[in-house]
C-alpha cells in the first residue's frame, strides 16, 4: 500500500533514501526518468512519435532532461524546451551537461507567441516545468507555456505532479497543466486528491524509483492510499469448521414509511459482504414489506410512531444490543424526535461498534451531547453536507481541507470518520488515514450510501478494526461501482447495480476468479 505525503515529507523520504538507503540522489532522478519513459512506452511506439519535453530549472526539470536523453536513445524525435533558462544546479545540472553532448535539440523559450503552433506539431508533451516545491502564483514564461500546453497539446504526461498545482493543498497556483497521465515518485502527493488539483492529474501512476520500503516506513507517514493488497490482508480464507456466528451478528436499525428501500439495501449489502447473521430492526408499518423483500435477513418489528420507530421501542433495542457484534443505525430512519431518542440510547448502551449513518448522523448533529455518554467504538459516514452539520463548518472549508477537518473531528471525538466524496477519506482514532481511489460519478445516486453503510457494518461485525473496516468497504464499494459502470454505464447504473456487483468486486480483489 502506497503512502500519500506532503512536500516536506517527500523531501525527507528523498533524504532518507540517500542517508539510510545509500542511494545517491542522481540515481533517484535517473529512476524517475526511466519510470516516465516506461509509461510512455505502454501507450506509444517511441521510435515513431515526436515529443516535446518542457523543463523548468529545478529537479523536476532535471527529471525532464533525463527523460529526453532516454527518449533520444530510443529513436524518438525529441526536443527539449527550457522554460526558465539553463541555470541548473546539482543533479539537474549533471543531466543538462550530459544531454548537451548528445544530438538532442535544446531550445530556449524566449518568445511564446509561436508556441501554440509548435506544441500542436508534437504527438506528446512531457511536463517537467514545476515540481512539488512551488509556492505563490505561476508567472511569466511558465504561465504562458502551461496555458498553451493545455490549449494545444494532444497528449500530456506530467512528471511527479502537474506543473502549477500545490501538492499539499490541491490549489491551482494561477494556472496548472491538465495532464492525461501523471507519473509520481515513491508515494502519492496529498494535493492530487484535493480539488481543484484532482482534476489536473489524469491517471496517476506511482513508481517507487528504488526507494526501499523500510526507508518510507522510517518516516512515520500516516496517510495511506488503499489498494487490492491492503484489502486482501483483511480477508483470510474461511476455515472449514466455521459457522455463521464466526462471521458476526449484525443489528441494523433503519427504515421508515417511504424509506424502506434504504433499510433493504443496507441489509442486503451486509449480507453480500459476508456478515454471518443479520437482524433488521424496523417500525412495524414497514416490517411486512421488508420481510417480503428479504429472505436471509431476519426482521425485528418495533413499535410504530406515525411510520417511524417509536421511542417506546428503546427497551427492546437495548436488550438486543447484548447479543450482537456490531450495529448500523440510520439509513432511512427519519428525522423525528423519536429517532433521535433511539440513536441516543444505542450510543449510550452499546458495547460493540456502531456505524452512525444518514439520519443518525443528523440526530447527533442536533444533539452532540449524546456523544458524552458513549463508550463504544463509532464509525461516522457523512457526506460533506452531513459533516458540515456535524462540525458546524461551511461545506467550502470542508471540501478544501478534507484531510485536516477529518483528522480534527476524529481527534476531538475519538471516533472513526469516513468522509464521502471523490477520493473518500477514512480517518482512524490514531490519526491514521486512508484515501480511496476506486469509484466513479455514476455512483452519485440515491441508495449508494446505504450499500456502503451495510458493507462497513458487515466488516465491523466480523471483527475487523473500525478504521480498516471503513477503508476496505470504501474500496470494495468503489470497485463494485466501477464494475457496474462497465456493465450498465455511468448514466444508467443504480445503487442496486452496485449491490449486485459486490460479489464480482470481492472475486476481483481477493483474486477468487483466478
Amino acid at each position: 500500500m502506497y503512502k500519500a505525503c506532503y512536500a516536506h515529507e517527500m523531501r525527507n523520504v528523498d533524504k532518507a533514501a540517500t542517508e539510510l538507503g545509500s542511494i545517491p540522489s542522481i540515481i533517484l532522478m535517473e529512476n524517475a526518468a526511466i519510470a516516465c519513459v516506461n509509461e510512455l512506452k505502454k501507450s506509444f511506439d517511441i521510435s515513431s512519435v515526436s515529443i516535446a519535453v518542457f523543463c523548468g530549472k529545478g529537479n523536476n526539470g532535471g527529471d525532464g532532461l533525463a527523460i529526453a536523453r532516454h527518449l533520444n536513445n530510443m529513436g524518438a524525435d525529441v526536443t527539449v524546451y527550457l522554460v526558465s533558462g539553463a541555470e541548473f544546479k546539482g543533479d539537474a545540472l549533471v543531466n543538462y551537461e550530459i544531454l548537451s553532448k548528445t544530438n538532442t535539440s535544446i531550445e530556449h523559450i524566449i518568445d511564446t507567441e509561436k508556441l501554440s503552433y509548435i506544441i500542436r506539431s508534437y504527438d506528446i508533451v512531457v511536463d517537467a516545468i514545476l515540481g512539488t516545491g512551488i509556492s505563490g502564483t505561476v508567472r511569466g514564461a511558465a504561465y504562458d507555456v502551461i496555458k498553451k500546453i493545455n490549449e494545444n497539446a494532444k497528449y500530456i504526461l506530467s512528471v511527479d505532479v502537474p506543473s502549477g498545482i500545490n501538492s499539499d493543498t490541491g490549489e491551482i497556483c494561477g494556472v496548472a497543466v491538465k495532464a492525461d497521465k501523471t507519473v509520481t515518485f515513491a508515494g502519492y502527493k496529498i494535493g492530487m486528491f484535493l480539488y481543484p488539483a484532482a482534476e489536473c492529474t489524469g491517471k496517476i501512476i506511482v513508481d517507487k524509483i528504488s526507494v526501499p520500503e523500510h526507508v518510507i516506513d522510517s518516516q512515520g507517514l500516516k496517510i495511506n492510499v488503499t489498494d487490492d493488497e491492503f484489502v486482501r490482508s483483511l480477508f483470510k480464507k474461511r476455515k472449514s469448521n466455521t459457522q455463521k456466528g464466526n462471521y458476526g451478528k449484525l443489528l441494523i436499525i433503519a427504515g421508515s414509511r417511504g424509506m424502506s428501500g434504504a433499510a433493504y439495501m443496507a441489509a442486503e449489502s451486509a449480507l453480500k459482504s459476508g456478515a454471518g447473521l443479520i437482524t433488521l430492526a424496523c417500525c412495524e408499518s414497514i416490517n411486512n414489506i421488508l420481510e417480503s423483500k428479504t429472505t436471509e435477513v431476519m426482521t425485528m418489528p418495533l413499535e410504530d410512531a406515525d411510520g417511524h420507530i417509536s421511542r417506546d421501542s428503546i427497551v427492546d433495542i437495548v436488550d438486543r444490543l447484548e447479543n450482537v457484534s456490531a450495529v448500523l443505525i440510520g439509513p432511512g430512519l427519519g428525522r423525528t424526535s423519536d429517532a433521535e431518542a433511539v440513536v441516543q440510547a444505542v450510543l449510550q448502551y452499546s458495547k460493540v461498534p456502531v456505524i452512525v449513518d444518514a439520519d443518525a448522523i443528523n440526530a447527533v448533529a442536533r444533539n452532540k451531547r449524546m456523544l458524552e455518554r458513549c463508550a463504544c467504538d463509532l464509525i461516522f459516514t457523512p457526506h460533506a453536507m452531513e459533516f458540515s452539520r456535524l462540525i458546524d463548518t461551511d461545506i467550502s472549508k470542508i471540501e478544501s481541507e478534507r484531510i485536516d477537518t477529518s483528522r480534527d473531528f476524529c481527534e476531538n471525538n475519538g471516533a472513526v470518520l469516513l468522509l464521502k466524496g471523490h477520493y473518500t477519506i477514512v480517518t482512524g482514532t490514531d490519526q491514521t488515514q486512508y484515501i480511496n481511489t476506486t469509484g466513479n460519478p455514476g455512483m452519485a445516486s440515491g441508495g449508494s450510501g446505504d450499500v456502503l453503510a451495510g458493507m462497513i457494518a458487515a466488516f465491523a461485525a466480523r471483527g475487523i478494526d473500525c478504521d480498516k473496516a471503513a477503508a476496505a468497504a470504501a474500496y470494495i464499494h468503489g470497485t463494485a461501482g466501477d464494475i457496474a459502470a462497465k456493465i450498465y454505464g455511468e448514466e444508467s447504473m443504480s445503487a442496486m447495480d452496485i449491490l449486485r456487483c459486490i460479489p464480482k468486486a470481492f472475486a476481483h480483489i481477493l483474486q477468487l476468479d483466478k
